[in-house]
């Protein structure tokens, strides 16, 4: 295979962030998702795999430097130890530039578990690596381990953070998206044990007042007698500051009114509203002048009932 250092075009003094970073540039670019059909890309990708494989593990790096293992980690003969795999030789400049090393870096296990393919790649092939039979189906994956966090209803509707403590005592500011739904699992990838992955599962505690429906949030709002009756304009909380809401006159109790673009809003959706029910509370105007005057009106010949046992 040729010179690692040659095929991610870094040099041989460039650091490790130096190296991970060329390598994640030239596997985007020449990932078999992206180059269907073009088989020097596959053989590309796989060499460049191979040199990161090498050259992300100090050790190797090291004996490689000192021409002790060639450029596909095989031992080289002691007599051949001068041969410099920076100066040509059995793993120098000479060789295919499309060679035929097996899949390296990220797909061959070790020390490329630091690369995550779906991160690389914008999360457009995530699956890429998990599908069956694929000649790329990826490193097997370091232990995951699960954690739970609990998060408020409007932080988990709204977004933010939340601090999570790790298993080994580890504090982690995890970031809540907006939408965040109960039951939702959010992956941070490479926080748990020797890199693995930490699988953080949101519980959204209930709120006394919101429950949330889709991206709309729902709420009974409770208005007096006089309110529901001459209307006016009433304050409701909403996921963020309050709002005055307008309360047509001869409201009845269970009245729907719409507060659009107030409910959850989730990147790339259209906001959800808050729907508003009113609810009448008689309160201390079910005094003793309300009831001489409904005494004295006698019945209506209105029933709010009727039909219903139909």
């Amino acid at each position: 295979m040729k010179n690692p250092y040659e095929v991610l075009g870094v040099a041989p003094s460039a650091t490790e962030d130096e190296i991970r970073k060329a390598y994640r540039k030239l596997a985007k670019r020449f990932h078999p998702d992206l180059n269907q059909g073009q088989p020097e890309a596959e053989r590309r990708f796989k060499e460049i795999g191979a040199a990161y494989d090498l050259l992300s593990d100090a050790e190797k790096r090291q004996r490689f430097d000192r021409g002790e293992i060639d450029a596909e980690g095989n031992e080289l003969h002691p007599g051949f130890a001068g041969f410099s795999a920076r100066g040509g030789g059995f793993g120098g400049r000479a060789g295919d530039p499309f060679g035929q090393g097996a899949y390296g870096g990220a797909f061959s296990g070790g020390q490329a578990g630091e690369i995550d393919l779906e991160e690389l790649l914008g999360g457009v092939f995530g699956s890429f690596g998990r599908r069956a039979g694929s000649q790329a189906s990826g490193p097997p994956r370091q232990p995951e381990s699960r954690v739970r966090v609990e998060v408020d209803f409007v932080t988990a509707a709204r977004g933010g953070t939340r601090r999570l403590v790790l298993e080994d005592g580890r504090a982690l500011d995890v970031a809540i998206p907006p939408g965040t739904e109960d039951g939702t699992v959010l992956r941070l990838r490479g926080q748990g044990a020797r890199g693995g992955d930490v699988l953080a599962d949101v519980r959204v505690a209930p709120h006394r007042l919101f429950r949330r429906i889709g991206d709309d949030i729902h709420m009974n709002l409770p208005v007096t007698l006089r309110e529901a009756v001459l209307g006016g304009r009433v304050r409701v909380p909403t996921l963020g500051k309050p709002v005055m809401l307008a309360v047509p006159p001869g409201s009845d109790g269970g009245t729907v009114l719409r507060l659009r673009g107030k409910g959850v809003h989730r990147r790339g959706h259209e906001p959800g509203d808050q729907i508003v029910t009113l609810r009448i509370v008689l309160g201390p105007e079910a005094d003793a002048a309300l009831k001489e005057f409904l005494e004295g009106r006698g019945e209506s010949g209105f029933d709010p009932r009727q039909g219903l046992e139909s």
